[in-house]
């Protein structure tokens, strides 16, 4: 399916590596925007789907997205074009490490849904291993660039591996970025926890908010809080 429907804007993904998933559905819904963001900065965008989610929930008038491969670049920038809020959506076709050489602005919000098979085998495929493998993306080279390019009161959200969180926030701490939210995220209520939202700011938070989300009881029966998260674009919830 290359086109993928959404209640208020549509995403074509036949030119993508990484096709739209559950991951940046739920960091599109989940990330944290209490403070009122004026600029959002989405790191490997792929489809765009996460910036356009966060135009929606959102009055920020620029939302930047960084995209390192061509395909996955052009067609976030046709989603974006496509959308109600093109001229708030913007993708600069760099790798992080060029974009952080100069950085121009700060942001309020940053989100990532970097990729993470740490894995050593590789596919076949170069584009899918470029979007999938974590050497393409490092944390440590991720949590940088949003320490550097993060506002005073910024807000930094990501989704993970649940077995990568520990390592993640220690790392973070090394940059003075501290947790401010996390949701633990399970397929079923009898599964193991698969994935971490993780939200982080400059500022200690000494009440941290966790929960754990569980997105369905059996297949396709979805629960209460799955559907709260996510009513706001998918077609059929």
């Amino acid at each position: 399916m290359s086109k993928f429907q959404f209640k208020q804007f549509a995403v074509e993904q036949d030119r993508c590596a990484m096709k739209i998933g559950t991951d940046g559905v739920l960091l599109g819904a989940w990330a944290p925007l209490g403070n009122n963001p004026y600029s959002i900065l989405d790191i490997g965008t792929g489809t765009g789907i996460i910036a356009l989610m966060l135009a929606q929930r959102s009055h920020a008038e620029q939302i930047d997205a960084l995209e390192i491969d061509e395909d996955a670049y052009e067609q976030s920038v046709d989603n974006f074009e496509n959308s109600p809020w093109s001229d708030r959506l913007f993708c600069f076709h760099a790798g992080l490490d060029e974009f952080v050489e100069e950085p121009e602005d700060e942001y309020d919000i940053i989100v990532s849904n970097p990729p993470f098979y740490t894995e050593d085998y590789k596919t076949e495929n170069d584009q899918r291993d470029l979007a999938r493998f974590a050497d393409a993306m490092p944390f440590e080279d991720l949590i940088e660039a949003a320490d550097l390019l993060l506002s005073e009161n910024g807000i930094f959200s990501v989704i993970i591996p649940f077995k990568e969180e520990e390592k993640f926030i220690a790392l973070a701490r090394e940059f003075e970025l501290y947790p401010i939210k996390i949701t633990r995220v399970k397929g079923t209520p009898t599964t193991e926890i698969k994935r971490s939202l993780l939200a982080f700011s400059r500022n200690k938070n000494t009440v941290l908010p966790e929960d754990v989300l569980v997105i369905e009881t059996k297949r396709h029966a979805y629960t209460p809080d799955y559907i709260a998260l996510t009513e706001k674009f998918y077609l059929k919830m």
